[in-house]
């Protein structure tokens, strides 16, 4: 006994100290107190489960990246915007009438992007809808094709959005394949090699461009962005896996939605990719849009893009003047409930307003941490006279806002901090109520397969189980 105390005692007093020190280490650089607070106490508790997580998700070098990485914004969005800002911007007409004055001034220089008129959206609902319109897309391309997905899976879907894309390359049509760096780890070399081979330009993106540092899982590029010849694209929350399609028990059937756009609004989602790209390679893609003719009519598109570099925190400042500006009602929809304080505070007033505040949250789980907390901030939810439900027939994942009877926002953005400070991210915010109605029809089906939950859920829970999830909450600014 004597002995093995003789060698667990220094262990155990090393695990300590190294947590202090990571402890201070969190302190100093995390970007939120929340989220210094969150590590700081974990790490000096617990440091046993924390000092090798934090490595993982805690240690950073990111201020030097931040700053690169938004000078480098700054001047491809002076000197190489699309032309069509300056020809077809709007910041007044329907977005004013609808949403008003202030908003669209707020969400138009949160962004970094105009309201732009005279385009189409149309939703996509599940995988088989998105990746046949993305196919058939792909495959009636005549001059360029973008890809950029979080997670690229070398499986069933993989092979066909692989072949495709040499197919195309091998005509001569120019293809740009780009890639998260962690979010697709387990995408094999070969893949990789075989549409180098082809004549694909494929990069991974990383925040540091000259190696992958698999110790950084935070700052991710979570964009999932198609677009073909200036004239379509797609954006929503399919990665590229044959779950995406409802093909992995136990969360089939996966719920997801995608939209496709048409219309000038493509130019901004393709700068998007435009910056992405820059930083990976250091080089401009070759690609023009069509000639489109000014219009006041059609749909008025602002495309907010956000990222942990931006000025402003982009993706929850979005999200609180979006439910800041309904009047009648705000429906979300997203896989992970963990909102961060201005977010809740915002929807706590939208319910004192009178607005019918709906989520809408999966009743399966793909984390444990992530669930845990997501129950504790459905009770506090219930609480504020917010309604929640859980989606029934199988995992949901789709990233959609309804605002009032004018306004719909669809994307890759979750309600979570990971979202909200962590990841690269994109939404598309259309004005238009026949668009609207659509979106609403959408969200009425997904309700209605739907459990509507009360403050039972939690009461009910065992008081282990209750206490786990106030756990997971302590971890909730860096989920």
């Amino acid at each position: 006994m004597e002995f093995d105390l003789l060698h667990v005692g220094p262990l155990v007093a090393l695990a300590h100290v190294l947590g202090v020190i990571a402890a201070c280490h969190a302190i100093l650089n995390t970007r939120t107190s929340q989220g210094a607070i969150a590590w700081a106490v974990s790490l000096v508790a617990m440091p046993y489960l924390t000092v090798v997580p934090y490595l993982f998700l805690g240690r950073s070098k990111f201020q030097g990246y931040a700053d690169a990485r938004r000078i480098e914004n700054e001047l491809l969005r002076t000197r190489a915007h699309p032309q069509i800002w300056d020809t077809q911007a709007s910041s007044a007409g329907l977005p004013t009438k609808e949403l008003g004055t202030r908003l669209v001034h707020s969400l138009t220089r949160l962004g970094g992007m105009p309201f732009l008129p005279g385009n189409s959206v149309r939703t996509l609902v599940n995988g088989a809808a998105t990746f046949e319109a993305i196919f058939e897309a792909i495959e009636g391309a005549r001059n360029y094709v973008i890809v950029q997905f979080f997670i690229v899976r070398d499986d069933a879907l993989g092979e066909l959005l692989k072949d495709a894309l040499i197919a195309k390359a091998q005509q001569g049509v120019r293809v740009y394949f780009l890639y998260d760096s962690i979010g697709s780890f387990d995408l094999p070399h070969r893949y990789v090699a075989a549409l180098r081979a082809a004549g694909v330009e494929t990069h991974p993106f990383a925040t540091n461009r000259r190696f992958v540092n698999r110790l950084q899982l935070n700052f991710r590029n979570h964009r999932k962005i198609v677009s073909v010849d200036g004239e379509r694209a797609f954006v929503g929350g399919h990665n590229v896996g044959v779950e995406y399609l409802g093909s992995k028990p136990p969360l089939s059937p996966w719920r997801d939605t995608h939209i496709e756009v048409r219309g000038p609004a493509v130019a901004s989602i393709q700068f998007v990719f435009t910056e992405d790209w820059h930083w990976a390679t250091q080089q401009l893609p070759e690609f023009a849009m069509p000639a489109f003719q000014p219009a006041d009519e059609g749909m008025h598109c602002l495309v907010v893009p956000s990222g942990p570099a931006d000025k402003q925190e982009t993706c929850s400042l979005f999200f609180v003047e979006a439910i800041n500006a309904a009047r009648e009602r705000i429906w979300i929809t997203t896989p992970y409930l963990i909102p961060d304080e201005a977010v809740f505070a915002a929807l706590r007033l939208a319910v004192l307003r009178g607005v019918d505040v709906r989520i809408l949250i999966p009743c399966r789980r793909d984390h444990r941490v992530v669930f845990a907390a997501s129950k504790l901030y459905a009770y506090d939810s219930l609480r504020a006279g917010i309604r929640i439900f859980r989606y029934q027939p199988g995992f949901l994942h789709q990233k959609v806002v309804l605002i009032d009877s004018a306004a719909a926002a669809i994307g890759s953005a979750n309600l979570d901090n990971r979202s909200f400070r962590l990841n690269f991210e994109i939404m598309v915010l259309t004005v238009d109520r026949g668009f609207a109605r659509d979106v609403e029809a959408m969200l009425l089906k997904d309700f209605a397969e739907s459990l509507e939950i009360d403050r039972t859920e939690y009461r009910n829970a065992s008081a282990l189980r209750r206490v786990l999830m106030h756990v997971a909450r302590l971890f909730s600014p860096i989920l």
